[in-house]
């Protein structure tokens, strides 16, 4: 790992090591977080010997890593292609939406979780991401000015690599990071426990979980996570927690055709959620090749709507966007550098990532 991804407290170590003042931590956060820079020798305020010999340990490279590939959606949607392990490439997605612009990035290549009707979940798990695997997808993109929020709702379950999210939501956050309000990033979850537990209470960010049945039985074949982790006790876990103000708690819930659309459905998913404080977000499925579900047509699924809501819940129907590149919600599936001609080993084509030539690496 190099200086990028480092927290403070690790850059407090590095800056003693080459023998600088403790000051001298926050003058290299500053280089890596506010002004980008991609080499060592950028740093100028640094003394001239501190930069030789941090370049002879690290190189000259601070760490982060340009995106290799990306894809355009007629909607507006980009996807990126980045390399984050030494074989592995992750998927993040940039949505815009009127003034807002959510990038929705991955914290492992592929997904130990199988959920039934998730692309990223039939690939399997291939490694966590590192924290500056997790923070190159924002600080290397052509678009990172614009991004007005963040969602940790790509590649992987997140809490299944709660250190690395919990050390690059701190440099999102931080006054020497990226200086973010926590009220722009929400992490997503199945419900793990006890990461859970420690991501309501070492961060403000907001917490979104994936229920998508409120009848245990049905959810575990939805979401096997289930089993070892009742979402029920997650939901339990948020109910204790007493989670306000501008803090959200976000329900995830896909309507499938026939199997968890019904009015009982909505009725028990709102008997589950009874006390807790939160938004319920409809998801329209999109439909994954040799997965055996259809998703809810409109009508259904504003009927579930208008159910939770009679309930006093405030429900909304997301917005599917990014399809047909294969960006969209459970979509994200390439874990592969592509191939010299710009193919990805899924055949969907690739462009160069804005000036960037496909490789290999």
């Amino acid at each position: 790992m190099g200086l990028f991804g480092k927290t403070i407290a690790e850059l407090s170590d590095t800056a003693a090591r080459f023998g600088l003042r403790p000051y001298g931590a926050r003058q290299i956060a500053h280089w890596l977080y506010a002004k980008h820079v991609n080499r060592i020798e950028e740093m100028t305020n640094l003394p001239r010997r501190v930069r030789e010999a941090m370049v002879a340990q690290y190189g000259d490279d601070v760490g982060r890593r340009e995106p290799i590939a990306r894809q355009a959606s007629c909607d507006g949607t980009l996807k990126y292609l980045f390399p984050v392990l030494d074989e592995w490439c992750v998927e993040s997605a940039v949505i815009p939406d009127g003034e807002r612009q959510t990038l929705c990035l991955s914290t492992q290549a592929g997904c130990r979780r199988a959920c039934r009707f998730c692309m990223t979940g039939r690939l399997g798990f291939h490694g966590n991401l590192t924290p500056d695997g997790i923070l190159n997808q924002y600080a290397s993109l052509p678009e990172r000015d614009g991004i007005t929020n963040i969602v940790f709702m790509g590649m992987g379950e997140p809490l299944d690599n709660i250190e690395a999210v919990l050390r690059s939501l701190e440099i999102f956050t931080a006054d020497y990071g990226y200086a973010m309000s926590p009220t722009r990033l929400t992490v997503s979850t199945v419900g793990i426990l006890p990461a859970l537990e420690r991501l309501i209470s070492e961060t403000r960010c907001h917490i979104a979980l994936s229920v998508h049945s409120p009848f245990s039985e049905e959810r575990k074949r939805l979401v096997p996570a289930e089993a070892a982790y009742p979402v029920a006790n997650a939901i339990e876990t948020l109910r204790r927690a007493r989670i306000g103000g501008q803090r959200r708690i976000m329900i995830e819930y896909t309507p499938f055709e026939g199997l968890n659309d019904t009015s009982a459905h909505a009725k028990a998913l709102a008997r589950l959620l009874r006390g807790l404080r939160c938004r319920i977000n409809l998801i329209p499925f999109n439909s994954v090749p040799g997965i055996p579900l259809r998703g809810s047509d409109r009508p259904r699924i504003e009927a579930f709507q208008a159910e939770l809501r009679r309930h006093g819940f405030m429900a909304t129907i997301r917005k599917s966007k990014g399809a047909d590149i294969a960006a969209a919600c459970g979509l994200l599936h390439n874990i592969h550098p592509p191939d010299r001609d710009g193919e990805d080993r899924c055949n969907v084509r690739m462009e160069p990532a804005r000036g960037f030539e496909p490789r290999t690496h």
